[in-house]
């Protein structure tokens, strides 16, 4: 039932911008594994073997920690709607920092230049496999849309806000490793 691909052919990266939510694992060798859903918008597929996400600000920052530490990322679809499908990315991971040269590049040219509210930096990943299997087990559930808290969380909180909680909450994993989010800036 699954097959492998060495990038993402054209019906895969087709079902990719159709979905409204993926998935983001990571780990170390010594450190809790991190799954974590993602939604809002925020993938972009930059070609056959790269994908690109706007990570926005969260309570914990596992993903950056692991990838400093690491490096190894999947990210993961499922099909909710239509025909059944899990299609997993899985490659090398890096951060890409927020006011960076490369970060503003890539929201002119991905994003239409918008930067969301709570924007804390964008997680790049070079694929070395694609695969899908069947999904037969993953329900249907109807996408109605988007939900408004995290932005307006991060408007609430203000750029000095948001910075503040991001030295309080995302400097270190829950593992205790060093994320790294403000290494170039300081």
């Amino acid at each position: 039932m699954a097959k492998q691909f060495a990038s993402i052919e054209p019906n895969l990266r087709a079902f990719i911008e159709r979905q409204h939510i993926f998935f983001v694992a990571s780990a170390t060798a010594e450190s809790r594994v991190n799954l974590s859903p993602k939604g809002l918008d925020a993938l972009r597929v930059l070609g056959p073997n790269s994908a690109v996400y706007l990570d926005h600000t969260g309570s914990g920052s596992e993903t950056a920690a692991h990838l400093k530490a690491d490096g190894r990322l999947t990210i993961m679809f499922c099909a909710f709607e239509g025909a059944p499908m899990i299609l997993r990315l899985y490659g090398r991971g890096r951060v890409v920092r927020r006011g960076s040269e490369e970060y503003a590049r890539l929201l002119a040219a991905e994003f239409g230049g918008v930067e969301p509210a709570g924007a804390r930096q964008m997680v790049m990943l070079d694929i070395g496999m694609v695969q899908t299997s069947c999904g037969y087990a993953v329900p249907h559930f109807e996408y109605q849309e988007e939900r408004p808290g995290l932005t307006r969380w991060a408007e609430g909180k203000g750029e000095e806000g948001l910075d503040a909680y991001r030295r309080e909450k995302n400097m270190v994993s829950i593992d205790g490793l060093p994320t790294g989010l403000f290494d170039d800036t300081e």
